[in-house]
């Protein structure tokens, strides 16, 4: 076994490892590293390969810490590896260890895309010193760590009759009303769509980054096939929209947005239905519907039971992953990590808000 760092050469060859494999992800693709590197990000590609192939692979997003010489690491929904071949993680995660060294990376940060249900994982991360992270409230963690997944290989017409009957009538309740959904989009509907994502976010709370960030997103992803960007019409007025990931056989909900007026006319339920089914002819397995509430009991004091009712509308299974874990490298630097972040966090959200107030009052 040895370890290789994937440059441009390897680009085909490592999609093709994470795309194909059962819990690879559009955040541990080539590309993702691409756009993150114009956001201040710097991608480093490390795999293990075995016989001329590659058996596990992180693609390691690097930050520069305020601290001269200091960094972390961060594999967005990796690494990719199987829990079957504990050797193949720990080589890799040593060759992980010694770039660390090299970059000053205080720690590691991963969020796996592998479910609860492996009993093997847990464990075999605590052995390679990994320690879970709990997230607070929302979805869990950097990334949600509760999806929703629907199988795409009933026919159209049984997905159809599986929804819920209140999601059934306003999907046609949307069609008959007169709303239009396009997926044939272009780089200049994007600022159309971010505006209804800025409308969306000012309404709900949320922070969103720079409309840059999104034509970034079409260059790097949308060209090249790895997502699709759907705007709902209605009388000529974009009131909804949405962009999708593509990645090998599975497909990823993952912003949506939708404007204050016309919310009787119920885009999203159309839009949600023209994504999936735009997946299920692209081939793909399963179709995400991204983050959702951990809790389960639709608890009226938690704010997101109204999107875990939207999304179980279409009959997904509710899918839960391990998390995030942290591995240190340095404990002194990993402990004013997690003590002087959150309050870093916290002061950035609050200045957001108030530029968001501000911009809404004028």
């Amino acid at each position: 076994m040895k370890l290789i760092e994937c440059g441009e050469p390897e680009r085909t060859r490592w999609n093709e490892f994470v795309a194909w494999h059962p819990r690879g992800d559009l955040l541990q693709s080539f590309e993702w590293g691409d756009l993150k590197a114009r956001h201040g990000w710097i991608p480093i590609r490390l795999a293990a390969e075995e016989d001329g192939r590659i058996v596990a692979a992180a693609s390691l997003l690097k930050r520069p810490l305020p601290i001269p010489g200091k960094s972390f690491f961060y594999a967005s929904r990796g690494p990719v590896f199987d829990t079957g071949r504990p050797e193949a993680l720990s080589f890799l995660l040593e060759g992980v260890r010694k770039r660390a060294a090299e970059e000053g990376a205080i720690l590691l940060k991963i969020d796996p895309a592998i479910e609860t249900s492996d009993e093997l994982a847990v464990p075999l991360l605590a052995e390679e010193g990994f320690a879970p992270i709990g997230g607070k409230g929302g979805f869990g963690g950097t990334q949600p760590k509760c999806v929703m997944q629907l199988a795409l290989a009933p026919s159209a017409e049984e997905l159809l009759a599986n929804c819920k009957q209140k999601a059934r009538y306003n999907i046609r309740l949307a069609e008959r009303k007169g709303a239009l959904v396009r997926g044939d989009c272009t780089r200049e509907d994007v600022p159309v769509f971010y505006d209804l994502l800025v409308e969306t976010a000012r309404r709900d709370g949320f922070l969103v980054r720079g409309l840059k960030y999104y034509e970034d997103m079409w260059d790097i992803l949308v060209e090249k096939g790895l997502a699709r960007l759907f705007l709902v019409e209605y009388e000529g007025e974009a009131i909804a929209g949405a962009l999708s990931f593509l990645f090998g056989d599975k497909c990823w909900y993952t912003y949506g947005a939708s404007s204050n007026q016309c919310r009787n006319v119920m885009p999203n339920h159309l839009l949600q239905w023209k994504m999936i089914l735009w997946a299920k002819e692209r081939g793909c397995a399963w179709y995400d519907f991204r983050g959702v509430s951990p809790r389960r009991d639709h608890d009226p004091d938690d704010h997101l039971a109204g999107l875990n009712r939207f999304k179980e509308g279409f009959s997904p299974r509710f899918v839960e992953y391990i998390g995030e874990f942290d591995l240190p490298y340095s404990r002194p630097f990993y402990w004013l990590w997690t003590c002087g972040k959150p309050a870093l966090q916290n002061l950035m959200k609050k200045v957001k808000r108030t530029e968001n107030q501000r911009e809404a009052a004028e």
